[in-house]
């Protein structure tokens, strides 16, 4: 949200505060995302939905490694393609950036909405793949990333300064919670990227399920998520044919440069 500065009166706050704390709000249970001209700052929505979140591990050891302008193309790359691969979901309603941490609201009332929330995970993480060998291709550090996808409640609200044209749509709820919670243990130890919560799991497809591995956290014979490494085959198989012709080429130019070297020494 941008400012604009306006003055600040504690008269006026104080008469904010008590119309907020005694407003009769009414917060409706709905299917499905309502969309943003139906909120106002006296109402708001339960809805299930799914979260999916995608952040940087270790990204306060990059400065270290690289200098600001290189760590800038680095931040804007990454969250430039995040931000694209999570709004192609038709279904994403929301996108936020806070940081180096990208996540999306989906829209997901059905079973087969929640599968391609999956599938954007899986474009997600190969086009980290993609983007590690840019990086690579450059000398940049690779970067390590988590991704967390849940379903569940969720209350939308819009918050902000009323009268100020200041305000945004927020997200509260379990979730939410439970998707950032997930990302953050994602390529975490022996953690895979993509971590799970059981109950998209419980929704995905047959082929789906069989990509992922259950994890126990607090009891061995207890499930508390899923996590795989899944990614998207087109784009993998894309990457690959990269790669080759890349390396064809490399070789075409080592052979150039030996024979020019031959050719001088004579």
């Amino acid at each position: 949200m941008e400012s604009n500065h306006q003055t600040y009166s504690h008269i006026d706050s104080s008469e904010r505060i008590k119309d907020i704390l005694d407003s009769a709000e009414t917060f409706e249970e709905v299917n499905e995302i309502p969309t943003r001209n139906r909120l106002t700052y006296s109402n708001g929505f339960y809805v299930n939905c799914s979260a999916l979140f995608v952040d940087i591990r270790g990204s306060s050891q990059l400065p270290a490694k690289h200098s600001r302008p290189v760590l800038g193309k680095i931040y804007r790359a990454f969250l430039s393609e995040c931000v694209s691969v999570i709004n192609s979901n038709l279904n994403c309603r929301e996108i936020f950036i806070n940081g180096d941490c990208v996540s999306g609201i989906l829209n997901t009332p059905y079973k087969e909405d929640i599968n391609a929330a999956f599938y954007t995970a899986a474009t997600l993480n190969s086009m980290l793949h993609i983007l590690n060998w840019k990086l690579q291709q450059k000398g940049y550090t690779p970067i390590s990333c988590g991704i967390g996808i849940a379903y569940g409640r969720a209350l939308m609200l819009k918050a902000g300064y009323k009268g100020s044209t200041i305000n945004d749509v927020i997200w509260m709820g379990d979730v939410v919670n439970e998707a950032s919670n997930l990302c953050h243990q994602g390529n975490k130890g022996s953690r895979m990227g993509l971590q799970v919560s059981t109950t998209v799991q419980n929704n995905l497809n047959d082929h789906y399920k069989g990509l992922l591995s259950p994890v126990h956290l607090y009891m061995p014979s207890g499930i508390d998520q899923y996590e795989g490494s899944v990614i998207n085959l087109a784009m993998e198989k894309w990457l690959q044919e990269q790669k080759e012709n890349a390396s064809k080429l490399v070789n075409v130019a080592e052979f150039l440069r030996a024979m020019n070297s031959t050719n001088y020494g004579r």
